[in-house]
């Protein structure tokens, strides 16, 4: 602040833009707002059943997870991932966890990432620099304790410009993350309160390091009879209200639904 008062938007028309933005970005980031977890297990169990179809053994786990954070009364020290083939519900089952607590909830796809920069920011003396994705949560989500989802962390990818992987270990690793620092912000940043959730197709491609601090749920495929609930209770409701063809106007038969799962 001293600096951008010493500065004329006129003359110094560059510097005075840096400083500007670099003060807008630390006042983004949403410093104490802690959002009240609202674990109630059988609330949880409810949400869970009404939107993911059989998978019990997967939550069950989420359950016993959430009941050991209510004795403890506290949600971090765990990171899970959910590890199982595309299309099994990973994603919506982070979405669910948030749901069941009372959390902000953002996703961060890490596919193909290959630049250290998209997690710990870049530094400031670029040109176009800004904060790392991490830090971009917090800010959209307005709050210090979100549920993040780091989406298909199995992909990431590294080459000159860093290993991404390597930088997630300081976000993920409890023992670190309490004074995470942004390249961007350059000031300690708390994310112990945030909740970690990753997703991948297999573990072969996730770093051992970084492996050793999840916690990993498997999710397997379905079957034939649970595919046909999902889509009458789930997947068709949906799309009735999305495309607004009421019932009387089309009829989809069980034979049918099977019929199509066969050819898939």
């Amino acid at each position: 602040m001293s600096k951008l008062n010493t500065l004329d938007p006129m003359l110094n028309a560059s510097e005075h833009s840096v400083c500007k933005n670099y003060i807008n970005n630390i006042l983004d980031v949403p410093w104490g707002i802690i959002t009240k977890d609202n674990i109630d297990l059988k609330s949880a169990k409810k949400i869970l059943d009404e939107e993911h179809y059989g998978m019990n053994d997967v939550k069950n786990r989420i359950i016993e997870f959430l009941a050991v954070a209510s004795i403890k009364g506290s949600l971090s020290g765990k990171i899970l991932c959910l590890v199982g083939p595309p299309g099994v519900g990973k994603t919506s089952i982070g979405r669910t966890i948030s749901k069941t607590i009372g959390r902000k909830y953002h996703r961060i796809s890490v596919g193909g990432m290959n630049d250290v920069a998209e997690i710990k920011g870049h530094r400031r003396t670029y040109v176009g620099a800004m904060p790392g994705k991490i830090i971009q949560s917090l800010r959209n989500t307005c709050s210090m304790n979100p549920v993040i989802l780091i989406d298909e962390v199995d992909k990431i990818s590294k080459n000159w410009n860093g290993d991404p992987a390597s930088a997630l270990l300081e976000v993920l690793d409890p023992e670190q993350n309490h004074n995470y620092t942004d390249h961007y912000l350059d000031t300690q940043v708390d994310l112990s309160k945030v909740l970690f959730v990753c997703t991948a197709n297999g573990t072969e491609g996730i770093p051992r390091a970084l492996l050793d601090r999840m916690e990993v749920i498997e999710i397997s495929g379905y079957y034939e009879q649970e595919k046909l609930k999902i889509a009458t209770d789930h997947l068709i409701p949906k799309m009735r209200l999305s495309t607004n063809i009421q019932k009387n106007n089309m009829e989809i038969t069980s034979e049918g639904i099977i019929n199509i799962i066969k050819l898939l």
